[in-house]
């Protein structure tokens, strides 16, 4: 039997171990090499494999394996104690660290801070802020006794319904890079490391274990590997972690043009691979992952460890391949905490890290319409509509999700800014929350593992002509709240982009009700991700898209509505009109509502059909919008003020390897404010076909008074002008006269000048070729 072997390996390598305990190398971070060479095959392969399995075959089946060193964790590697090799603790992210609050034993608690998700951080545009909320993250991450935390999320948004859309950064390359930089430089600067995740093409849930995602090596390289290029090349995060998926008929994990080719040849990354939860799978063998580079199997299993040890012995796997992972994974432990033997405190500041998170989700929101009721001024009382203004979404859910002390819902959020609420509506929608709440827990699916943490959509009570007819007197104004749920594991179906026909009708009453008597409604979007507005946003006063920002929300919303903030977050996706709007849909898996899992979650849901086209090649979001003249709801980039700014004095001149483009940015209101100096760039005609324009830098102003200007600069370097040349395998910035557009969204661009340029070439590898021809948009 296998686990005999195993048992009986380990017993017979612990009495030879014994002997030569006294003369084997303590590792250290000028000795690695010895300590390769006096690691046993054993030794060597346990390494390369996580511990997480250990208990299901018996304690101490596996020399280093043990109990979890940190309760809620997603795993550990091993420890060798006879090379001084320590076990490190990995934990789940990325919108803060994910153990479980409370332990078997013990009293404390140990509540993590709830951070604003991917997409509110990175609607800030603001990588000094970012940076800031990573350093927050990282101190948890060393006080909690942690070594790695998992993440930040590098994905492309390639489609509204994206089920994990709330944890990555935006639908555009240089945006996910800029400020997934910025989080990992944050958090590693408290001597943590950093996983960006997933590696690569994990741009949907739906089947994500198995979809093969077929995309051209252009749109590859364009668009869903260049977030983790800048991220890898400018912050050289500790570790990455490779996606479920396949891309181009291969699984990531087994990847060797991804993970050898192009990750270390072509970018020069240094650190170490592990693969996402999932052990063993079929079609991929164990040799494949080691020689591809995978440095360590999660959450691992003891079958792998032997499959290491035969690969070498019968020659599947090269002795070489192998060392080259150990030493890998020496030279990522010797940088870690748990080597360094740092007492952790299990006490991180979370008072001082609350007040970084409010700060940071309320730069994050986007006032997508204002009719001139913001900032509200003499508001004593409100009647607050929706379930989730009393059950407020600080996250998503899944391994994203983080066990929070407390989250400020919005009726909190507005009392502590002065502001009461109608006490009968409030009465009804609190009962009704705990009411659903209970009911939720008691009939919970057991399969629906990432519902158990974070909080479930609850359905939207129906609100009466009379209920409101009797609030209204009461209330200054009505606010509603419009929320969206969603976690790993599914997609968001279609009917979760539109607002259901409650909400809409929701929205009719209350407006019919307030606006003939002169009362304005504001609507608060509740969401990681887009939604259906062009229906009703007539509707509203002003609305105001929080996203999922964290545990201080319903303060951070307060702080917009008040005018204590001047919203100053712009999007990082289109949003649509309509669902079928967007050229990604058509080749997006449709999914079941998951609140109503059927079996479809266990079979997937992709029909028999396991992959998905990526038909729409380089033109995901702004780039199919913007080039095909197609009109959305709101553009990417787009985001208004509570005052005006002006643009003037654009210059772009080239210096070096860069061109520097320089534009003065004045405030032209009446109120102090931050403002985005968004940077496109249109190239020449040429040989490769190009979008309109694209994203190439950005910039954010400091708090502006009225009057008062600032002139911000934007480098860029000229390889970023560049275009993937897949004939010549090499990025191709062709000679001509670029023009470089400033403004503060990619439909509103006033300033353009232009410069002519010499030809740029940059040869890369040969890699992630399609298995057949695709069939793409033009």
């Amino acid at each position: 039997m296998l686990h005999n072997r195993i048992r009986t390996l380990a017993a017979a390598f612990t009495i030879a171990a014994a002997g030569t305990a006294q003369t084997a190398p303590q590792l250290r971070a000028d000795n690695i090499d010895a300590v390769l060479r006096a690691m046993t095959l054993e030794e060597k392969a346990q390494l390369l494999v996580g511990d997480g399995h250990a208990s299901f075959v018996g304690s101490g089946a596996m020399l280093g394996h043990q109990s979890r060193l940190v309760a809620g964790a997603a795993g550990q590697t091993v420890a060798i104690p006879r090379l001084g090799i320590p076990a490190t603790v990995l934990t789940d992210g990325p919108a803060g660290v994910h153990i479980d609050a409370r332990r078997e034993g013990s009293t404390a608690t140990f509540y993590a801070t709830g951070f604003p998700v991917g997409t509110c951080l990175a609607a800030t545009w603001n990588p000094q802020l970012v940076y800031s909320v990573g350093q927050a993250m990282g101190k948890e991450t060393l006080e909690y006794g942690c070594d790695v935390i998992l993440g930040p999320g590098l994905n492309i948004q390639r489609n509204p319904l994206g089920g994990r859309n709330f944890e990555y950064y935006s639908e555009d390359p240089l945006l996910t890079g800029v400020i997934g930089a910025a989080m990992i430089r944050g958090i590693q600067s408290q001597g943590v490391g950093t996983s960006p995740k997933h590696f690569a093409v994990n741009s949907q849930e739906g089947d994500r274990t198995r979809v093969d995602e077929r995309v051209s090596q252009r749109a590859l390289r364009e668009i869903y590997l260049r977030g983790f290029e800048r991220a890898v090349r400018e912050a050289q995060p500790w570790t990455l972690m490779a996606a479920y998926n396949k891309i181009n008929g291969t699984f990531d994990q087994g990847n060797y043009d991804l993970l050898t080719k192009v990750l270390r040849q072509d970018w020069g990354y240094k650190g170490i691979v592990m693969t996402d939860w999932i052990g063993k799978r079929d079609g991929l063998t164990t040799a494949s992952e080691i020689h591809a580079g995978d440095n360590l199997l999660m959450p691992g299993y003891p079958d792998q460890v032997k499959d290491i040890m035969d690969g070498v012995n019968n020659g599947t796997i090269k002795q070489e391949d192998l060392d080259r992972n150990v030493r890998e994974m020496l030279e990522y432990i010797v940088k870690s905490p748990a080597f360094r033997k740092y007492a952790y405190s299990n006490k991180p500041d979370l008072h001082a890290h609350a007040q970084i998170t409010r700060q940071a989700s309320a730069e994050g929101m986007v006032l997508l319409k204002n009719d001139g009721v913001l900032p509200v001024s003499a508001l004593k009382t409100v009647a607050l509509f929706g379930v989730n203004s009393y059950d407020f979404f600080s996250g998503g859910l899944g391994s994203g999700c983080v066990n929070v002390p407390y989250v400020v819902d919005m009726v909190q959020g507005l009392k502590n800014a002065g502001i009461a609420t109608t006490p009968m509506l409030t009465d009804i929608y609190r009962k009704y929350v705990s009411y659903a709440a209970a009911k939720l827990k008691a009939d919970k699916n057991p399969e629906m593992w990432f519902l158990d943490q974070g909080q479930p959509k609850l359905d939207e009570i129906d609100i009466t002509d009379r209920l409101i007819a009797h609030e209204e007197p009461l209330a200054d104004a009505a606010i509603i709240t419009i929320a969206r749920q969603a976690g790993e594991g599914m997609d968001r179906p279609a009917s979760e982009f539109a607002l259901s026909d409650r909400e809409r009708d929701m929205i009719n009453r209350v407006s019919d009700h307030f606006h003939r008597v002169g009362k304005p409604v504001i609507v608060i979007i509740n969401s990681g991700a887009s939604i259906e507005t062009a229906s009703w946003r007539d509707r509203a006063d002003a609305i105001l898209v929080a996203w999922q920002p964290g545990e201080e929300g319903g303060n951070s919303v307060a702080d917009v509505l008040t005018g204590k903030v001047n919203p100053s977050g712009h999007l990082t996706v289109t949003w649509p009109v309509a669902i079928s709007d967007d050229a990604s849909t058509a080749d997006f898996p449709a999914q079941p509502d998951y609140y109503a899992l059927t079996d479809k979650f266990a079979a997937g849901n992709l029909k028999g059909v396991n992959y998905t086209n990526h038909s729409e090649d380089i033109y995901v979001g702004y780039r199919y919008y913007d080039t095909f003249g197609r009109k959305p709801a709101y553009p990417f980039g787009f985001g208004l003020s509570y005052t005006t700014f002006g643009f003037s004095r654009l210059t772009a001149k080239r210096v070096g390897s860069n061109v520097v483009v320089s534009v003065s940015v004045k405030n032209t209101g009446r109120v102090a404010g931050k403002q985005v100096a968004q940077l496109y760039v249109a190239a020449p005609k040429g040989v490769l076909e190009k979008p309109r324009k694209e994203l190439k830098g950005f910039a954010k102003t400091r708090l502006l008074q009225p009057g008062e200007s600032e002139t911000l600069t934007i480098s860029v370097p000229v390889r970023d002008l560049a275009s993937y040349d897949t004939k010549g395998c090499r990025w191709l910035a062709e000679a001509g006269v670029y023009t470089f557009l400033v403004g503060d969204n990619v439909a509103h661009t006033p300033l353009a000048a232009t410069l002519k340029l010499a030809e740029y070439t940059e040869k890369t590898s040969d890699a992630l070729p399609p298995q057949s021809v695709l069939k793409v948009l033009r």
